[in-house]
C-alpha cells in the first residue's frame, strides 16, 4: 500500500487546483506500477458488471461499463499527453514497454468472458424493451459501445481473439517505435549557421534560429534551423542560400530515415501487413475498406472519388503556379540548374507574391505577436460562446512555458460556472512531437463513479502548437490560423454537454470532428478581428488596412501547389490502405510508382512523406481514412480557392 501512497498517479490529486494532475511530482519510474494496478482495477470493475445477477440494463451495463476503468484512464491520460508534449529518454523507454501491454489490456477488456453477451443484450432491446424508454443519448451509447466491442473482435473465437490481441500489441509496439523515430530525428538533427548564411531572412526568423540556437548551448555566433516547421518551412520560403534550401529541405522531407538506426521504411511496411490481417480478421478485403465502415464516407470507393476530382482541379491550378514562377526565373534573370525543384518552390512562390500582389509575409508578422493572436482567439472565443478565460500562473505544470486557464461562463440567472481547465502549449522544443493538436487531460463526463468530486467532471483541455521561440514570438498568418484551428477543437472538449464519457468531447465520426476547427478559422480572416486585435508589437499601431487588403489578394495564390501536397498524401494513404497483397511491396518504390502514376507536378512532393508520415503510421486512427479530417478539410478549402480566385 506505500508504494501506492507514494506514487503520486496512485495517490489522491485533492490538494491540486481543480484536480488537476501532480505535474511537479510525477517521474517516468511512477507509470508502470500505476498503470499495473490501474489495469487490475479496470478488469475488476468489469468482472463486477459480468457477475450481477439481475437482468442486464441499460444502467448495470452499459452505464456501468462507461464509469469503468476510472483510474486507469487518469493514468492513460497525463501519460499519453506527455509522451506527446515531453516525451524524454527516460519516458520513452517506459512508452515502449507499456504500449503493447497496454494494448493487451484493451483487448483484454474487449474479451472478457460473459461481458460482450450482457452488453449484446442491452443493445438488442435498446429500441424496444426498456422501461422507461431509453432516451437518444443512452441509444447512442448502446450503439456505439456494441460497436467497440464488435470492431475489437468480441465476437471471434477464442483462438481467433487471442489472434486479434497479437496483431494489435505488434501494431501498437511499431506504431510507438515510428513515432519515436521521427521526434529523435526531429530533436538531433540541426543545421549550424552564421548571421552570413542567413541572407534573405528577416529579423524574426533570425531571432528564433538565434533562440534555438541558445537553447541547445551552441556558440554566440551561431543560428539553429531545426527540423520543426516554424523554422525549417519559413527558412525555405525566405533564404537566398539555395544549397542550403537544398541541406534543409532534404533533411526535412526524410525524418524518418535520416539513420539507419531509425529507419521507419520496414517498420511501416510491417505494420501495414499487420493491418491487412486486422481487416481481414473482420471480413473486410483491406483496412481501407475496414477503416471506412465507421466513417460518413462508408466506402474507400466514395473517397477515392472525391479525391481525383480534386486532384485533377489542383494540378491544373498547380501547373499554373509552376508556369508563373518559371516566367519570374526567366524575367529576372536568375540561373536554376534542372529548373524548379522542391526546395525553390517555396523561396520563388514568395517572390512572385510580393511581385505579383505587393505582399510580404514579414511586414504582417510584427502585427500577429502570439500574445495578440492569444488575446484575439480568446475575445473571439468570448463573443462567440461567452466563455472567459482566467490565466492562473501560480500554476505549475509541465514545462516552465506552458501556461493553464480557468475557462468561466456566466449564466442566464447571473451565476458564474467553471467550464474547463485549458492548457496552452506553444512553442516548439526537444521530446515534443511536431504538428499541432488538441488533446485532454480530463474528458467532460456526467457519470462519475460514486463518491468522485465533481470537479473530476470539468474537462481539461489542451492545445499544443510547436512555433519557434522568439522575444517576442511573431507569427506568420498560417501559424495564427493553426492557433485559431486548435482552440475550435478546444471548444469542442470544454463545451461539451453529454452524460458519457465515450459520446462527450471529440468523439465523433472521424469525418466529422473538423468542424469546429473549420468555424473557429473563419474568424480570425475577419477585418473586424484583424482590425481590434493585430497590433503591432512594438507601437501598438493597428494593422493597416491597405496590407489586409494585400493579405486577402495574396491568401489565394500557391493554393494549387498547398492542395496538391494535400491531396498526394490523401490518394497515397488511400491507395496504400487499399491493397490486398504485401507480400512483395516495397513502400518507398510504392511512393515513386504512385506520384509518377499521378503526375505529380515538379518541384512538389508530398505534405507528409510515408516514413514520417505520423498521422498514419504513429497510429491507426487516421489511417486508411485519406490521411485524417484535417488534411481532408483544408484540402477542400485549397482546392475552392484553386478552382474560384486563382
Amino acid at each position: 500500500m506505500s508504494s501506492f501512497v507514494n506514487n503520486p498517479l496512485l495517490s489522491s490529486w485533492k490538494n491540486e487546483p481543480f484536480q488537476l494532475p501532480p505535474f511537479h511530482a510525477i517521474k517516468p519510474s511512477h507509470f508502470k506500477p500505476a498503470f499495473d494496478e490501474g489495469m487490475k482495477k479496470h478488469i475488476a470493475d468489469l468482472q463486477n458488471i459480468v457477475d450481477l445477477q439481475e437482468d442486464p440494463t441499460f444502467d448495470n451495463v452499459i452505464a456501468a461499463y462507461d464509469r469503468s476503468g476510472y483510474v486507469l484512464s487518469k493514468i492513460a491520460h497525463v501519460f499519453g499527453n506527455m509522451c506527446g508534449s515531453l516525451n524524454t529518454p527516460e519516458l520513452q523507454l517506459v512508452q515502449l514497454e507499456m504500449t503493447p501491454l497496454l494494448s493487451r489490456h484493451r483487448s483484454a477488456t474487449f474479451t472478457l468472458p460473459g461481458l460482450f453477451e450482457k452488453i449484446d443484450v442491452v443493445h438488442s432491446k435498446r429500441l424496444t424493451q426498456h422501461e422507461p424508454p431509453l432516451n437518444s443519448e443512452q441509444i447512442r451509447l448502446c450503439e456505439r459501445v456494441h460497436m467497440d466491442f464488435t470492431r475489437a473482435g468480441a465476437k471471434f473465437s477464442d483462438a481467433d481473439k487471442k489472434a486479434y490481441a497479437d496483431v494489435l500489441a505488434m501494431q501498437a509496439s511499431l506504431e510507438t517505435q515510428f513515432q519515436q523515430n521521427v521526434m529523435k530525428d526531429e530533436e538531433l538533427f540541426t543545421i549550424v549557421l552564421h548571421l552570413a548564411d542567413l541572407t534573405g531572412c528577416p529579423d524574426t526568423l533570425v531571432a528564433s534560429a538565434r533562440e534555438a540556437a541558445a537553447e541547445r548551448g551552441k556558440a554566440d555566433d551561431e543560428y539553429v534551423i531545426t527540423l520543426s516547421r516554424s523554422l525549417v518551412e519559413p527558412f525555405l520560403v525566405m533564404s537566398d542560400r539555395r544549397d542550403l534550401r537544398e541541406k534543409a529541405w532534404r533533411a526535412w522531407t526524410r525524418r524518418g530515415e535520416l539513420s539507419p538506426d531509425r529507419n521507419n521504411q520496414k517498420l511501416a511496411e510491417d505494420i501495414l501487413k499487420l493491418r491487412k490481417q486486422q481487416a481481414e480478421m473482420h471480413g473486410c478485403r483491406n483496412f481501407a475498406e475496414y477503416q471506412c465502415l465507421d466513417m460518413m464516407a462508408k466506402k474507400p470507393s466514395n473517397v477515392m472519388e472525391l479525391l481525383e476530382k480534386v486532384w485533377v482541379r489542383a494540378k491544373v491550378s498547380a501547373n499554373r503556379e509552376q508556369e508563373a514562377l518559371e516566367e519570374y526565373v526567366r524575367e529576372n534573370g536568375y540561373v536554376i540548374e534542372g529548373g524548379i525543384q522542391p526546395w525553390d518552390w517555396r523561396y520563388y512562390a514568395e517572390k512572385v507574391r510580393q511581385s505579383k500582389y505587393n505582399f510580404d509575409e514579414s511586414t504582417l508578422k510584427p502585427y500577429l505577436s502570439l500574445e495578440r493572436v492569444t488575446e484575439a482567439v480568446m475575445a473571439v472565443s468570448e463573443k462567440l460562446y461567452g466563455l472567459r478565460y482566467v490565466k492562473r500562473a501560480d500554476i505549475q505544470s509541465y514545462h516552465p512555458d506552458v501556461d493553464t486557464y480557468e475557462v468561466h461562463e456566466t449564466l442566464a440567472n447571473g451565476d458564474d460556472r467553471l467550464v474547463a481547465l485549458f492548457i496552452h502549449d506553444n512553442f516548439a522544443r526537444p521530446y515534443k512531437s511536431s504538428g499541432a493538436w488538441m488533446s485532454e487531460y480530463r474528458v467532460q463526463n456526467k457519470n462519475l463513479p460514486e463518491g468522485a468530486d465533481p470537479i473530476e467532471g470539468i474537462p481539461i483541455i489542451s492545445n499544443n502548437n510547436n512555433f519557434a521561440k522568439g522575444s517576442p514570438t511573431l507569427l506568420s498568418f498560417d501559424d495564427a490560423t493553426t492557433l485559431f484551428h486548435e482552440m475550435g477543437h478546444g471548444h469542442h472538449g470544454m463545451l461539451s454537454n453529454c452524460t458519457f464519457s465515450r459520446l462527450a468531447s471529440t468523439n465523433v465520426l472521424t469525418d466529422f470532428v473538423e468542424l469546429p476547427s473549420q468555424l473557429m478559422e473563419h474568424w480570425l480572416k475577419q477585418p473586424k478581428v484583424l482590425k481590434q486585435y493585430a497590433k503591432h508589437f512594438r507601437t501598438g499601431e493597428v494593422v493597416p488596412d491597405d496590407l489586409l487588403e494585400k493579405l486577402e489578394k495574396a491568401r489565394a495564390f500557391n493554393q494549387g501547389m498547398s492542395t496538391i501536397e494535400y491531396t498526394a498524401c490523401a490518394l497515397l494513404d488511400m491507395k496504400m490502405h487499399s491493397i490486398d497483397d504485401y507480400s512483395s511491396f516495397d513502400l518507398m518504390a510504392f511512393e515513386t510508382a504512385e506520384l509518377e502514376r499521378l503526375g505529380m507536378p515538379q518541384g512538389i512532393v508530398m505534405r507528409h512523406r510515408p516514413c514520417h508520415f505520423q498521422h498514419l503510421f504513429s497510429g491507426s486512427h487516421y489511417a486508411g481514412k485519406s490521411s485524417g479530417p484535417m488534411m481532408m478539410t483544408a484540402m477542400m478549402l485549397c482546392v475552392m480557392r484553386c478552382m474560384f480566385h486563382v
